[in-house]
């Protein structure tokens, strides 16, 4: 197993390497820099020809892309992810600050993602070819087909401005009054403000799981150990549960892994509808803004969870099944 993660491990920083190295040359090469940006759209600083040399030379904008990767490179290898050109901010600290934003949504989404998913799954499995499962199955095919933008929208039309029962977007109501609530209001309001961009996260990975596990239920069902089960008659409650359910969660801990970095990333469509401020709303301004440092911070966090995932899923095997290992 350490000969493997080892492995593992030094392909990883070779991916995490290409993947850098790819990205900081397209984002390089965008038609405009972070001062030529801000000097357009803020009038009321006009830069001399002086003052922009020197900025570019502060930033390491003067230099060919491949130099400013080395630098950031250089930097990233300290610990340093860099600092942001528009905001006076470090990368460290706007991640920081955004993070929770996203691990609310993200979090909540995948634990009512899975508490649901599982039993809705083994009980399409008891209920196969009942009138109920084929309703079930088709309603959640219905909001699996409907794209999450789309239901965003409807949903903000109807329950803010048709009925007035939950806000429009945001985070909180107002940051000034927000300071001044109890512990027990502060939590109220942003659940109240939560409810809409978490049904939107969390409805596509419901009926997406829901189906995924009926159907690996439905295939282990046809294994012979699970027909010598009935005719041993063991209950079938137990036949669901302990013996088909856990032969199942080889492939449910593959989407565990892979769903690892939804944690952090965040949805930037969703976020940017909701006002939301998180880490998918962070990644949309960064690269609008041309925030080189910013934007990279993020591919590197996005692309590290992405192959911790695949590492923790390739861990979990031998975990959920012994015939698995990696020695």
């Amino acid at each position: 197993m350490l000969s493997y993660l080892i492995r593992r491990i030094l392909i990883g920083l070779l991916t995490l390497l290409f993947i850098t190295f790819f990205v900081y040359g397209l984002i390089r090469n965008m038609p405009g820099t972070p001062l030529t940006l801000e000097e357009s759209t803020n009038l009321a600083r006009e830069l001399t020809e002086e003052d922009a040399n020197r900025l570019a030379k502060h930033y390491g904008l003067d230099k060919p892309w491949y130099e400013g990767y080395s630098v950031w490179l250089s930097r990233v290898v300290q610990f340093d992810l860099g600092r942001s050109i528009p905001k006076p901010y470090t990368v460290t600290e706007l991640i920081s600050e955004r993070l929770p934003a996203t691990l609310l949504l993200s979090g909540s989404s995948l634990f009512l993602t899975y508490l649901l998913s599982i039993p809705l799954g083994l009980f399409s499995t008891a209920t196969k070819d009942s009138y109920f499962e084929r309703g079930l199955g088709l309603f959640l095919y219905m909001l699996y087909s409907l794209p999450a933008f789309v239901a965003a929208l409807y949903l903000q039309i109807l329950f803010h401005q048709k009925l007035g029962w939950l806000p429009l977007a945001n985070m909180v109501t107002d940051i000034s009054e927000f300071k001044n609530l109890t512990l027990l209001e502060k939590t109220w309001d942003v659940t109240l403000h939560s409810i809409l961009p978490v049904f939107c996260f969390t409805y596509g990975s419901l009926a997406y799981y829901t189906r995924f596990v009926k159907s690996n239920m439905i295939e282990v069902e046809q294994q012979d150990y699970i027909r010598t089960a009935k005719a041993k008659g063991v209950h079938p409650f137990k036949i669901l549960v302990v013996h088909a359910f856990r032969n199942t969660l080889v492939p449910l801990v593959t989407l565990v892994g892979l769903t690892l970095p939804a944690l952090l990333s965040g949805a930037v469509i969703l976020e940017q509808i909701f006002a939301w401020p998180g880490m998918g709303s962070l990644f949309f301004e960064s690269i609008d803004q041309r925030d080189y440092d910013t934007t990279m911070g993020l591919v590197l966090m996005f692309s590290v969870m992405t192959l911790l995932g695949q590492l923790l899923a390739d861990v979990l095997y031998a975990v959920v099944d012994p015939r698995i290992t990696y020695d």
